[in-house]
């Protein structure tokens, strides 16, 4: 029987070394801050000019943050987010938004008015990077 019950603990050893690792790196992982993204929603939709014409944009837009300080931050101040990123879309053209590469210099605007908005009222800049999820132009 002892050397049944010597044998069963030698077996499950390796089980609790393996246990207490896994436990570690969870413990590891709450201390480090997670990466979240946080979603302006709804969408954003609205018109932009195009010489006589008006026409339509529907942007879903993430805020890539860190931590959950960070993402209480962007949430509590939203409505002055989507305002600022209405404004933004409402002053754009065809040229502005004709290629990749207009959109590309529009997202690094939109993500430096954000982090703007939030250093004026926060004091620090919190959002990270800016994501479009989808911009639809019509």
């Amino acid at each position: 029987m002892k050397a049944f019950i010597a044998l069963l603990l030698a077996l499950s050893l390796p089980f609790a070394a393996h246990a207490q690792e896994e436990k570690k790196e969870e413990e590891g992982e709450k201390a480090a801050p997670k990466v979240m993204y946080v979603g302006i929603i709804p969408a954003l939709v609205g018109n932009y000019s195009s010489g006589m014409k008006m026409k339509f944009y529907k942007a879903d837009i993430a805020l890539k943050v860190t931590g959950s300080e960070a993402e209480e931050k962007v949430k509590y101040h939203e409505p002055l987010i989507r305002n600022q990123l209405v404004q933004l879309f409402s002053q754009q053209t065809d040229e502005t938004l004709g290629s990749m590469d207009a959109k590309e210099k529009l997202r690094q605007e939109a993500l430096k008015q954000v982090q703007q908005v939030l250093e004026q009222e926060e004091g620090k800049p919190y959002v990270e990077d800016l994501l479009f999820n989808n911009l639809i132009l019509q």
